[in-house]
């Protein structure tokens, strides 16, 4: 048979309307052109080989198709849908096996097929039934209850495999499906997609393995984000540019093939050499004979068998590709044989079943009930995340550990670590007095609680170096003539020297020892005045007494205890620190696994993902609320004065708000470094901005009106007036106006960043 012209249409259009139709289709990333104008058609039960170097656009061909990433220009339709009006529809008709695992490494293979199930919305029949026909289909019945992250490369490409089949689709689009596991496991996958292909199944493969592309019904090859040939197989090899007019190829045998070949791409007249094996492949014009090639590389024709051979794919790929290169890309036309006619999109047809004959008969895709034909709602796949989502938590102990053990850590260490009082000051005495009044002033410093006597000097150097080393913070001086002067009814003068490096502590010192010294006086003068026939003012007995008593009484709590105004706050700190970071890297991990790319190719709904995966981390958060307030009743003491359903009710509104905003930095995080990055730049003024640690009224005012964009800020009020304060829903309405704002802000824009597509 004579070889067609170039760019001659040598196949038949496939018989009946493609299932998969692209005209034109590009996609670019800013400067980067992932895809350009490639065009093809994919007739049903074929499997179509899309072949490429890495970073070609192979993959990003496969997510436009099945509605996970928006074309940039051109149009792509799949059983009908175009894939840029109706991605939903196109996603419940069709399987994805991405490039990477990116099944649940820590679901068992029954808990990964019983997901995907749900995510379809498979009744629990169905469900069952289809469960069945996979595992035999892919012979995975004896590891169901094995881990998947534990399964060996080709166990794992037949799980995600069965998990793409669950829902009996028309289109399975696989992506190098093959790679990285062994020759054995590649031979099986294969014999499983030949029988789907049999029964009824487009398959859509990319590969890098030539072998895998010779089995293919139809391949294209995309080099430079362009399509430069599509065709079956046999036609490609007989292309005039594989084998241009006055060329042959042959298949050459000489002792020791890795030396020859280096001269064999040196001669005269060889075009392409090429090592397969033991031989080499050449590409000869027909002027070269071949005792001439044989003498020129210094061998006798014993040593050498050649004999001619037809094109492989690699031949045609590679000839193709170099043509590419030397044109350059822009200038690179497709030789499409049999494909250069693309249709528009068609109508979507019904729904081939997948099981086997009698299924097909039986069921049609059009039957109520089918989920296949029933439009997506906002609650689909609820419950298929609900479930796997709860099974993560059960089967990782560090996240139980987070969630349960950290916050219980955090409330004892900073219910006692943080404590605003300051008491038992280091306290160095040089008494030259020595005489009782002396003592009883020394044991009135040490009465007030504050000042702990820790040394008594017995000469100014000692006393001054117990300042200067830092082993006293404050140092009193009682002269000699203290108890003289108080008899003689003289003023006594005592010097305190305070160490100011602390300037809290400081202050605490100033003002207790400037209040002892009033209480000391008063108690004094009142002695004296006794005896006069008229003072100021004489109390209920008689005694001489002050003119005005103010009598104060602390209210909420009297005895100034720190841990009942901190560890109502840490409450509220404690629950956004662990619900903000472990919604933000639930989502973020999947997206870095590949597993949240998985299921945005199924028809599970983005409201249903987000509650699917928001509800767990809710559930969970109320139990750590109860544990959380439980120490702070049982541990510290706090009672709660106020009402406790009316608590609990407002953490909830609390908790939504924190996971809201975990599920922001999801959307703006790619990484776990970046969520983790973003996850404590919202804790840092969450913590200082608050009113959790500084008084908010002493704050600039820019820095005072920040407060009011954080959420936390209106929960400790909240927290402290319940807990502290008693008080009711009316006194705590300005704060839950506020809370209700910030979640309603927060939540939506999460769910408006929040895309079932990638960027």
């Amino acid at each position: 048979m004579n070889p067609p012209p170039e760019n001659a249409i040598v196949s038949p259009r496939p018989a009946g309307s493609p299932v998969i139709s692209v005209r034109q289709l590009s996609r670019h990333f800013g400067k980067l052109v992932a895809v350009e104008d490639v065009s093809f058609n994919v007739a049903r039960g074929s499997i179509f080989g899309l072949l490429g170097p890495n970073g070609s656009g192979k993959s990003t061909i496969i997510r436009m198709l099945c509605g996970v990433l928006e074309p940039t220009g051109g149009s792509a339709s799949v059983l009908g849908y175009d894939v840029r009006r109706d991605p939903e529809a196109v996603k419940r008709r069709i399987g994805y096996m991405s490039q990477k695992f990116s099944l649940y490494a820590d679901l068992s293979v029954r808990e990964n097929l019983e997901f995907y199930g749900r995510i379809y919305g498979l009744d629990p029949e169905r469900l069952a039934r289809r469960s069945k026909e996979v595992q035999e289909l892919t012979s995975i019945s004896d590891r169901l209850d094995q881990l998947a992250g534990t399964l060996s490369g080709g166990w794992k490409q037949r799980l995600a495999l069965a998990c793409a089949l669950i829902h009996e689709p028309d289109v399975v689009f696989l992506d190098e499906p093959t790679a990285g596991i062994d020759p054995v496991a590649r031979r099986d996958l294969w014999d499983l997609l030949f029988d789907l292909a049999g029964r009824g199944v487009t398959l859509f493969v990319t590969t890098h393995y030539m072998d895998e592309a010779e089995r293919c019904s139809d391949v294209g090859y995309i080099y430079m984000s362009r399509l430069i040939v599509c065709g079956k197989p046999e036609v490609l090899k007989r292309l005039p540019a594989v084998t241009p007019p006055g060329t042959r190829r042959w298949e050459v045998e000489v002792p020791h093939p890795a030396e020859s070949l280096s001269q064999l791409r040196h001669l005269a007249g060889v075009r392409d050499a090429t090592l397969f094996g033991q031989a080499i492949h050449v590409l000869v014009d027909d002027t070269l004979a071949e005792p001439e090639m044989i003498e020129k590389i210094g061998l006798t024709a014993e040593a050498v068998a050649i004999r001619p051979i037809e094109p492989t794919l690699e031949d045609v790929f590679v000839t193709l590709s170099r043509a590419a290169e030397l044109k350059g890309a822009e200038n690179v036309h497709p030789v499409v044989p049999g494909h250069q006619d693309v249709d528009p999109p068609v109508a979507p047809e019904p729904v081939v079943s997948l099981p086997d004959s009698q299924q097909r008969q039986t069921r049609r895709a059009g039957d109520a009930g089918d989920p296949r034909t029933q439009k997506s709602t906002w609650s689909t796949g609820l419950l298929a995340i609900l479930l796997k989502e709860f099974s993560h938590i059960r089967r990782e102990p560090s996240t139980l550990i987070f969630m349960f053990v950290v916050p219980v850590l955090q409330t004892m260490i900073f219910g006692f670590a943080i404590d605003t009082q300051i008491e038992h000051i280091p306290t160095v005495v040089y008494n030259l007095d020595g005489r009782r009044p002396s003592l009883e002033l020394v044991e009135a410093f040490g009465n007030t609680r504050t000042f702990s006597v820790t040394g008594r000097a017995l000469s100014e150097e000692e006393f001054r170096r117990s300042l200067t080393s830092g082993n006293a913070k404050v140092g009193i001086t009682i002269p000699a003539n203290y108890t003289d002067q108080l008899l003689q009814g003289q003023q006594a003068e005592v010097q305190v020297l305070i160490d100011g490096s602390d300037s809290q502590v400081a202050t605490t010192a100033l003002q207790s020892a400037n209040l002892l010294g009033l209480n000391l006086s008063i108690g004094i003068a009142k002695g004296l005045a006794d005896s006069l026939p008229r003072v100021p003012a004489r109390n209920a007995i008689g005694q001489a007494a002050l003119p005005v008593e103010i009598r104060s009484r602390l209210l909420y709590n009297p005895a100034l205890e720190s841990s009942h105004f901190f560890v109502p706050g840490l409450v509220g700190i404690i629950l956004q620190l662990v619900t903000l970071f472990l919604t933000s890297f639930a989502i973020v991990r999947e997206r870095e696994l590949g597993t949240l790319e998985q299921l945005f190719v199924t028809p599970v709904g983005s409201a249903g993902l987000l509650l699917g995966k928001l509800i767990p981390y809710a559930i969970v958060g109320m139990f750590e609320t109860l544990i959380v307030l439980l120490v702070m009743v049982y541990v510290f003491g706090v009672p709660i004065v106020g009402s406790l359903p009316l608590l609990l009710g407002l953490s909830a509104l609390f908790l939504v708000c924190a996971l809201g905003l975990g599920l922001l930095v999801s959307t703006l995080a790619k990484t776990q470094l970046q969520a983790m990055q973003f996850a404590f730049l919202i804790m840092l003024p969450s913590v200082l901005l608050s009113g959790f640690m500084f008084p908010r009224a002493e704050m600039p005012w820019p820095i005072y009106m920040v407060g009011f964009a954080i959420p936390v800020t209106y929960f400790l009020e909240i927290l402290r007036g319940l807990v502290l304060r008693g008080a009711d829903f009316i006194d705590l309405v300005p704060h839950i106006v506020g809370l209700t704002i910030c979640c309603t802000v927060i939540l939506t824009l999460s769910l408006a960043r929040f895309r079932k597509q990638l960027a």
